[in-house]
């Protein structure tokens, strides 16, 4: 039998490719690697407010973006910066007055 050939290289992921490249927000580089949950949230609200391709609100783009990167960073993602990234999303909740 034939074996089958990866269609991408090992350790390049889908993942990767849609936060870099996301249609809906331009994202700053790096911005999940910061250390400042408030810094975080800042830039994914204002890359959010001035996106003209997103198809939600604001709010929830810039939610979705940072929910995304957590879930697809899994295993890889340390546990300083997991708390870090949760604290961005209090943090954004803020930013947009929402308490949900």
């Amino acid at each position: 039998m034939a074996r089958e050939t990866p269609k991408h290289s090992p350790g390049h992921r889908w993942s990767h490719r849609v936060t870099q490249s996301s249609n809906a927000l331009d994202l700053e580089p790096e911005v999940f690697t910061l250390a400042d949950p408030g810094k975080i949230a800042r830039s994914l609200k204002r890359s959010a407010e001035a996106s003209r391709r997103r198809k939600s609100s604001p709010f929830q783009s810039a939610m979705s973006m940072l929910n995304f990167y957590i879930n697809r960073a899994g295993r890889g993602l340390s546990a300083k910066q997991k708390r870090i990234l949760t604290q961005a999303k209090t943090e954004l909740r803020r930013l947009f007055s929402r308490s949900d």
